[in-house]
């Protein structure tokens, strides 16, 4: 499910603290990288977990309710509806779902007042509003109803600041994981919404997609790790009234990056890589990188398939999603 785009930043991270903290192997990066990776999917996990207690705290207030003297009966009926949600029931109770949530610890019980606040705002909300019409919902209607109850539970301020004393560095990925799994929700259905389900996870090693993807940014952070010293001359060659100790950190590494690409991963067009490193560049550092590592990149590129360094598969050379109908003219 993640990106190659995102693991490419997630690669740019670990290699950036590794020459950062000098690390000194290339396992040690491998084991970064792993360990980068795999907090996104308890990151995930934990965001996913909020729908289940925002269901339990809708029990919890019918229950309070109930004890009153003269309980508000329509909103019990509204609360119970989300209670009775068998999209949120289903995906809270499957077994693996189950076992991520207790592997981690996750307990909201000290958070009732912000689930009850979220709770009073999103029903209230003309979604819920168009939800309460049917009286009895369908498994979609649930599903689309418990994903907008996602939205308004990653949008609270409160919440994410809780979710981010785990871990600092959840900040910077915490909006992105959360689209994936709300694509990852909107992909649920009646027939494959069980206790037997996978865990929806943002990074699966059980499907191949997700693997190739992993693969590639793990190896593109160790190989970029070890040959640092070899790109460092052909940077300083074609820098112009430059002085190399000058250039920062973080262009130094994208642009490493971007010619372990150029001579290792076949498969991908030069135009993709020069194009991926920009728009890192963009994310990462300063605004003036993109005009540097371009050009830059320019050069080294020239250079490296003067050397035959550059070996690109049919895919390499010419992708028609990429570089449209008719194969670029190499003039």
């Amino acid at each position: 499910m993640l990106s190659r785009h995102f693991l490419r930043a997630k690669a740019l991270q670990t290699v950036y603290a590794g020459v950062s903290n000098q690390t000194s192997s290339p396992d040690e990066i491998a084991k970064a990288f792993d360990y980068n990776v795999l907090r996104l999917n308890d990151l995930g996990v934990i965001q996913l977990s909020t729908l289940g207690q925002l269901t339990f705290t809708a029990e919890r207030i019918i229950e309070a309710e109930m004890q009153k003297f003269n309980p508000q009966q329509a909103e019990i009926d509204i609360l119970q509806r989300l209670v009775d949600n068998q999209f949120i029931s289903r995906l809270d109770n499957s077994f693996e779902f189950r076992q991520q949530v207790n592997r981690l610890h996750i307990d909201w019980s000290n958070n009732f007042d912000i689930f009850r606040k979220i709770l009073g705002i999103f029903k209230t909300s003309p979604q819920f509003a168009d939800y309460l019409k049917s009286d009895k919902p369908s498994f979609d209607n649930d599903r689309n109803i418990a994903i907008i109850a996602f939205k308004h539970l990653m949008n609270e301020q409160t919440l994410r600041e809780i979710i981010f004393e785990s871990d600092l560095l959840w900040e910077d990925d915490f909006d992105q994981i959360a689209q994936y799994n709300f694509m990852m929700l909107k992909e649920l259905d009646d027939e494959n919404t069980n206790e037997a389900m996978c865990c929806p996870l943002v990074y699966d090693s059980r499907n191949e997609k997700d693997e190739n993807a992993y693969s590639f940014a793990r190896n593109l952070a160790v190989e970029t790790f070890k040959h640092i010293d070899d790109v460092e001359p052909m940077i300083r060659k074609h820098l112009q009234n430059w002085d190399f100790d000058r250039v920062a950190l973080m262009d130094i590494l994208l642009i490493n990056m971007a010619v372990t690409e150029f001579t290792s991963c076949p498969s991908i067009p030069e135009r993709v890589t020069v194009d991926e490193y920009i728009e890192l560049s963009k994310e990462f550092s300063t605004e003036k990188s993109k005009l540097f590592i371009n050009g830059i990149l320019d050069k080294i590129l020239i250079e490296l398939r003067v050397a035959g360094r550059i070996n690109k598969d049919e895919r390499g050379l010419y992708d028609p999603d990429i570089d449209g109908p008719n194969p670029p003219d190499e003039n």
